[in-house]
């Protein structure tokens, strides 16, 4: 059942789009990961969604009412609709069962004992009942952060907003933070998390969001974006990719040039001195000392591609080399002293041949 719909969303600033359009529907029950790299709209969407920022043009459809609408009394909204910061926002004055217990008095209408009862409550289920009395400056960094996740459930919200929750923490703070959260999913609350942890959002999301130039690139399941997605972008997200895309034009090419440019892809990602000498010396056989000489009786040769990734994900790197006429496996066909030099430097090799184009897939140790 359809919970919140964003039709059409759009966001501008003088200088920047954060999101450009925006369209989709999020469901009941519905724990949605955003990922994306930087300063790619993932948190001015959930801003824009409770109204924190007033949205360019679009449309966005909370339970039946469109809060866009400027007559949207957007404070009865946010009560369904809660949020949980960065940067916890705590009352530093009150201590933290004063902190929980503010909303529900002030916004629900609660006695001071029953807001009371049921925020020891929640300080229980976030662990922190023997915190109550303590103020937020003697909390530590994922401590305050629980506090703020009881506060926005204290609420009751039908859907929680969470905007990077673990980003202002230390790293060994974030795991206590992420299984309340973890929690929360199991219990069928409704969520939508921009976060940074990927195994997290593998984990714990039943939908996953990559954003990037604006909008929603990819909506799919778990397996789908981490294993299996279908836009490059994604991919090159998902894998940490660092990519050096050459093109060889013709016989004359710099070759000292194009060995400069590997090197240094090398040096940058950290790799060793000698896979980055293999990686020379695989572009040279293949390339140099086969492909090149095979030009003048292979006239639809060039350009030759080559695509060199390296994934920080898993440290993987390959090269892959593209290159159109008649089928040509430099393996199968080549200099035989190339072949057993490139294979004994290299994991595994692919050939393929397809509309005219020939592909190796070439993976390093």
């Amino acid at each position: 059942m359809s919970m919140l719909k964003i039709e059409h969303l759009r966001k501008e600033y003088p200088n920047v789009t954060p999101l450009a359009d925006v369209t989709v529907e999020i469901n009941k029950g519905d724990v949605i990961s955003i990922i994306g790299p930087s300063g790619t709209g993932k948190s001015t969407l959930l801003r824009c969604l409770n109204q924190l920022e007033t949205p360019t043009s679009g449309k966005v459809i909370f339970d039946g009412e469109v809060i866009t609408d400027p007559k949207c009394k957007m404070n009865k909204v946010r009560q369904k609709m809660g949020m949980v910061f960065q940067s916890f926002n705590l009352f530093d004055n009150l201590n933290i069962i004063e902190n929980v217990m503010a909303g529900p008095i002030k916004l629900l209408g609660k006695s001071k004992q029953e807001a009371y009862d049921e925020g020891m409550k929640l300080l229980k289920r976030v662990g922190l009942a023997e915190k109550a009395l303590n103020l937020p400056s003697e909390l530590s960094g994922g401590q305050k952060q629980r506090v703020a996740i009881a506060r926005a459930i204290a609420m009751k919200p039908d859907l929680l907003l969470f905007d990077e929750p673990t980003s202002a923490l230390d790293p060994t703070m974030v795991g206590e933070v992420l299984q309340v959260i973890k929690r929360l999913a199991n219990e069928g609350m409704t969520m939508m998390i921009v976060t940074h942890e990927m195994k997290f959002a593998r984990d714990v999301s039943n939908r996953v969001f990559y954003m990037d130039g604006g909008g929603i690139c990819e909506d799919g399941t778990p397996d789908q974006i981490f294993n299996h997605p279908k836009n490059e972008k994604t991919r090159i997200f998902i894998k940490r990719l660092k990519q050096l895309p050459l093109e060889i034009k013709d016989e004359k090419f710099d070759f000292i040039g194009v060995t400069s440019q590997i090197e240094q892809f090398g040096r940058d990602n950290l790799l060793s001195e000698k896979l980055i000498r293999n990686v020379d010396l695989v572009f040279e056989e293949i390339v140099l000392q086969n492909l090149v000489p095979c030009g003048e009786s292979f006239p639809d040769l060039y350009p030759i591609d080559v695509l060199i990734e390296y994934s920080d994900a898993d440290e993987s790197l390959k090269m892959d080399i593209s290159y159109s006429g008649k089928k040509y496996n430099p393996m199968d066909e080549g200099d035989e002293l190339s072949t057993v030099l490139v294979k004994k430097l290299t994991n595994e090799i692919k050939y393929s041949y397809k509309d005219n184009k020939n592909t190796l897939n070439i993976m390093f140790k």
